[in-house]
């Protein structure tokens, strides 16, 4: 009975992490590319900082050169950043999530 006891417990647990999971995973907004081009180093932005809305997010070299390819559309904490220096990206293309800040 007790064996039971736990087993019912421990899922109950996994199912609330689980959706405490799903629930701070939707809060991020993706920053998309709007041109294509190569990656560069120079003003990449960094996991963590912080970002106000129209800040440069990544520049990319495109064929007139090196152009901005997305800012921020929020204000908040960068959580994730999906590219790297080099790295080839389109337009459209999810290039960075910001988790905005609560108001």
């Amino acid at each position: 009975m007790a064996h039971k006891k736990s087993i019912i417990i421990i899922t109950l647990l996994l199912v609330v992490g689980i959706m405490a999971w799903s629930l701070a995973a939707g809060q991020t907004v993706d920053q998309r590319g709007v041109l294509t081009g190569r990656v560069l180093s120079n003003g990449l932005i960094a996991p963590g900082a912080m970002a106000r809305e129209g800040d440069i997010l990544v520049y990319v070299d495109t064929i007139t050169g090196p152009a901005v390819a997305v800012r921020a559309n929020v204000d908040g904490i960068v959580r994730e950043v999906l590219v790297k220096p080099g790295d080839k990206v389109r337009t459209g293309d999810v290039l960075v999530r910001i988790e905005p800040f609560k108001k």
